[in-house]
């Protein structure tokens, strides 16, 4: 859900510039234009080298690849746009804010080569001032990574924080069920070795608070070989929960989405929206894949999804029970964006960054979102975890009154009056089911981590979730789109 007082998200912004009808095909027009035409016959069969299941980067890095080495392509699309879990909102004078997947940091070498090919430009997040670190019915302002805690909680952080740190680097990026000590690490949860290895009430919380950042799920719900595997991914803990420098550094202008606008207009036709793949039927020959906008035969599929929903189409013979019962232990993340837009960012004038963390919900956690003019001001708060789930369920208005509460209790009585508020619950996307990804709990590396990657007969898998490098995130999709499409070159 995106809203504006529950309000859907514009398809013209998010199609950047032309809605178009279910089953539609992106055409190829001049850079900066977005049009549409209908595929003749709904209900035609196509013949084509591959067929990709899903526009987001993993989806169409894929299919640009193939095409640029020679073989045809069609990419289908469920939703009516593309990009998968990046998604633009406009807030004004040509301004967007992105209610998905927005940053990227050094060494996200793959998506930030993307975006310079397409002539996507980035810019610093906003840092310039105090952080606030709201605990206990406090507030205090910081700077650096890790807010202040009472002397024994900072010292008993620091000691569990160098555990993660010597462990993570052991894990194995290709096979973490292969890692030293795997079955030890996957047989228990992050939540469960937070607790033998911690025992200050303020350590407890800033390892909670920056799980809930980094995965949007809570420590119990990660195994531990997962969560010491992401990090790992993501080049470390500290990486992964910094803004300078970190996995937060910057962000694309004209915001994330902008990146898949530009790939699915460089493959024009093939791209063909409102088309959700409901069967896939292989045979000797190759693949038959059914969607709602027509039937496609190929000799590969590369289905470019989260796990979750590869696990909800139908394959013909049945994936083989490894595969399939993985897809049924891969749960996604649950996360809601809310954004808040002011006429400008008035808490840089009282000295703040915008960067907050806080022990009370339901926001734990928010950044200065603004445009690089700063105009308007946007205040991002994120909620997460049980937060995201509990607050789903209450009425606009209720969630409306938290949020802004949560704002105004962080940086005063103008926050509470902004001229939008906008959320996305991408739990509530049905073509999406829950960000920031998907996580592996207890014993699912251990006993089905070789079927994550591996292709089935002629279908191939991609999606940030296979990536090995910067898994779950937008970096992570373009590498497993860029990986799919060389194993289906060399298949060809």
């Amino acid at each position: 859900m995106s809203s504006e007082k529950d309000s859907g998200l514009s398809r013209r912004e998010a199609l950047a510039g032309g809605a178009v009808a279910a089953g539609t095909l992106l055409a190829a027009t001049a850079p900066g234009a977005s049009a549409a035409r209908r595929p003749s016959g709904a209900g035609a069969r196509r013949r084509v080298d591959v067929a990709v299941v899903g526009a987001g980067l993993a989806g169409l890095c894929a299919a640009g690849d193939l095409v640029r080495a020679g073989h045809s392509v069609v990419v289908l699309e469920a939703r009516d746009r593309v990009g998968g879990r990046t998604l633009n909102h406009p807030v004004g004078h040509g301004e967007v804010v992105e209610v998905g997947g927005q940053w990227v940091g050094p060494g996200q070498d793959r998506i930030l080569a993307r975006a310079r090919e397409l002539g996507v430009g980035t810019f610093k997040t906003w840092t310039k001032g105090a952080q606030i670190f709201d605990y206990r019915g406090t507030q205090t302002h910081f700077s650096g990574l890790i807010p202040p805690l009472p002397p024994a909680d900072a010292a008993d952080f620091d000691q569990l924080l160098a555990k993660i740190i010597a462990l993570q680097s052991t894990i194995s990026l290709s096979a973490p069920w292969r890692s030293p000590d795997a079955a030890a690490l996957d047989g228990q949860t992050l939540e469960t070795f937070k607790l033998e290895h911690s025992s200050t009430p303020g350590t407890r919380f800033l390892l909670d608070l920056a799980v809930e950042a980094v995965f949007a799920a809570q420590p119990r719900d990660l195994s531990l070989l997962h969560a010491l595997f992401y990090m790992n991914s993501g080049t470390g803990f500290l990486f992964l929960t910094s803004t300078a420098g970190g996995a937060q550094d910057s962000r694309f202008h004209g915001g994330s989405q902008l990146v898949s606008i530009r790939l699915a207009r460089r493959l024009g036709g093939r791209v063909v929206l409102g088309a959700p793949v409901r069967r896939i039927a292989q045979s000797r020959a190759g693949v038959t894949v059914q969607s709602d906008a027509g039937t496609w035969r190929a000799r590969r599929v590369i289905v470019a999804t989260s796990p979750m929903l590869a696990g909800r189409i139908d394959y013909e013979p049945a994936l083989p029970a490894l595969r399939d019962q993985l897809t049924q232990r891969i749960p996604q993340g649950s996360a809601i964006k809310y954004e808040a837009v002011y006429s400008r960012p008035f808490w840089r004038d009282d000295g703040l960054s915008g960067y907050t963390n806080s022990d009370r919900p339901p926001i734990h956690f928010t950044y200065d979102n603004s445009p690089p003019s700063g105009r308007p001001g946007v205040l991002l708060g994120f909620v997460v975890g049980s937060e995201a789930r509990r607050i789903g369920t209450l009425p606009w208005r209720a969630r409306r009154a938290e949020v802004l509460g949560a704002f105004a209790r962080l940086f005063g009585p103008r926050a509470a009056r902004p001229r939008t508020l906008i959320e996305h619950n991408w739990s509530d996307e049905p073509w999406t089911r829950g960000c920031y990804a998907g996580y592996m709990p207890p014993g699912v590396w251990s006993d089905y981590g070789p079927a994550l990657r591996a292709p089935v007969g002629h279908i191939h898998w991609a999606g940030t979730e296979t990536a090995e490098v910067f898994n779950g995130y937008m970096d992570g999709a373009v590498r497993s789109g860029e990986r799919a499409a060389r194993e289906v070159a060399a298949g060809l």
